[in-house]
């Protein structure tokens, strides 16, 4: 107990100390949501791989899918790592940062409001933004609350209100800056974490062929009567499996804060080995989480899901771990969770201020009201979400994945489609952009309240998540081609951010001169 705790506080005042130290950075709204447009690579690529996998990941979705799919859920972080950030970075990354710089844009809805010229296109993607990141945020806790609660024997409660009041204080002092530090340090420790765990839990059941092996010779008629499906290459159900990779690997093309680390990025060059960076770190985590999850029917004797709920799963298998190993999975789940709780505070706080109140509410407010603003917003946001988790978990509503479903799916699902085309097609209308979000929220909330009328392999938020996404992508070019066109000059004007020129370093680009 000495020893986790003492990691724990450790932990904790060097995240607050950094959040003190980046109070310089965040005096105006550039410094406090963007850093000035500064930040390198590597921190770039830690914020955005630690906003991606949070204890969403590693407790909700790896224990969930690890017990339905078995070691084939292990596909579902290959994907994260290739579609959610190797293609992210290289179709988004550097188109982002070049277009949003020009317009002047530092959130998704204002650079849905400029791109389009349209400002109630901006308010409704705010308003999307803010209400949809609540349940994601509420699922944060809870699967935060379930380890604690196995490594302290801590009331749920409390776990929600200490890592609610540790976030804000470094993101409200050091803004942008202050969270891609220390996500950048979480990271570490979240790699170091998961290897370290996956290697132990493993040995726990002789090694990596013997469970293996053990996985092998598991059965469960309900789901399959095919013998060793779960350690087989697609598992028992390749469909509803890839209806996950799409989500959780396509969905952070759509996603306010995961595309906004592209809008702070410093160069060519940090896009180039974020790129990088980024994908590995995904192999490593993602990859790590889901392939320890897949080994979850290995510890059955341990886990109840009918009691429990699949949350369950992946505290059982680490329950039996020795204290060290306990107190680094505590500080890996807790580096997860703050740091994408960070992200989905900043994002909200931000899109409020700018999108809503700057621009439509108080048009008069100078740059220290802002911040101020986006200050007490962060405080609101946490309190509410903190509110919600609560209720949660009181009530029993639903589990950590189907929150982060609805979520996702409603989020990505509105603006994936409006923001890549928006980044690449001179010929998409704000018309298209309001028929996609109206599709997808509307969607997602009637797959909430009356799930059991949809189609079947519909009736999951994630696959409905997916089809959301999806179907964007041919919503938005097909009514495109039937709404009023887009002014010309102004469409001319947003794409003229490409071709404007730029002097670089020959190390940098090869010259067109001969004799150069």
């Amino acid at each position: 107990m000495f020893i986790k705790v003492l990691l724990l506080i450790i932990f904790f005042g060097v995240m607050i100390g950094i959040g003190l130290y980046c109070r310089r950075h965040a005096t105006n709204v550039n410094g406090f949501v963007l850093a000035g447009r500064s930040v390198g690579p590597w921190l770039t690529a830690f914020a955005y791989g630690t906003s991606y996998f949070s204890a969403v990941i590693f407790v909700g979705y790896a224990g969930q899918f690890g017990w339905k799919y078995g070691i084939a859920a292990t596909w579902i972080g290959i994907g994260n790592a290739l579609i959610g950030s190797l293609m992210a970075w290289r179709i988004l990354g550097r188109r982002t940062r070049i277009m949003t710089q020009y317009l002047d844009s530092a959130t998704m809805p204002d650079f849905f409001g400029k791109r389009f010229d349209n400002k109630s296109l901006q308010i409704g993607a705010s308003i999307i933004t803010f209400i949809f990141l609540i349940p994601y945020t509420a699922s944060l806790y809870n699967g935060l609350s379930r380890l604690f609660g196995m490594a302290f024997n801590i009331d749920y409660s409390v776990c929600v209100v200490v890592m609610a009041v540790l976030t804000g204080i470094y993101v409200i002092a050091g803004g942008y800056m202050a969270t891609a530090i220390n996500d950048f340090i979480q990271g570490l420790i979240m790699i170091v974490g998961i290897v370290a765990v996956v290697g132990a839990v493993l040995m726990s059941k002789g090694g990596f062929m013997a469970a293996l092996d053990g996985m092998g010779r598991v059965t469960d008629e309900t789901i399959s009567s095919t013998p060793g499906v779960f350690a087989s290459f697609f598992g028992p159900d390749p469909l509803n499996l890839l209806g996950v990779v799409i989500l959780t690997s396509l969905g952070t093309w759509g996603l306010p804060q995961m595309v906004q680390k592209f809008y702070a990025i410093r160069s060519e060059k940090s896009v180039e080995t974020g790129t990088v960076i980024s994908t590995v770190f995904a192999f490593l985590v993602a990859g790590g989480c889901y392939f320890l999850g897949g080994f979850g029917r290995l510890f059955s004797d341990m886990v109840d899901i009918e009691a429990n709920g699949f949350d369950s799963v992946i505290p059982a298998m680490l329950s039996g771990l020795p204290d060290i190993l306990i107190a680094v999975v505590v500080v890996l789940v807790l580096s997860a969770s703050m740091s994408t709780l960070s992200s989905l505070v900043m994002t909200s706080s931000s899109t409020l201020t700018l999108d809503l109140i700057r621009d439509h509410l108080k048009k008069d407010m100078d740059e220290k009201k802002q911040v101020m603003t986006m200050r007490l917003l962060i405080v609101v946001f946490i309190v509410i979400s903190v509110i919600i988790a609560l209720i949660q978990y009181k009530s029993n509503v639903t589990f950590i994945a189907q929150l982060m479903g609805v979520s996702w799916g409603a989020l990505a699902g509105a603006f994936l489609a409006p923001f890549l085309y928006g980044l690449y097609n001179k010929k998409t209308t704000s018309a298209a952009c309001w028929v996609n979000f109206i599709f997808a929220t509307v969607f997602m909330i009637l797959n909430m309240l009356i799930r059991d009328k949809f189609p079947l392999l519909l009736q999951s938020p994630i696959n409905a998540g997916a089809f959301c996404m999806l179907t964007g992508l041919v919503i938005v070019p097909a009514v495109s081609l039937f709404t009023k066109k887009p002014d010309q000059a102004l469409v001319n004007n947003a794409f003229e951010s490409y071709n404007k020129k730029v002097t670089v370093y020959q190390r940098e680009a090869l010259s067109d001169d001969e004799e150069a």
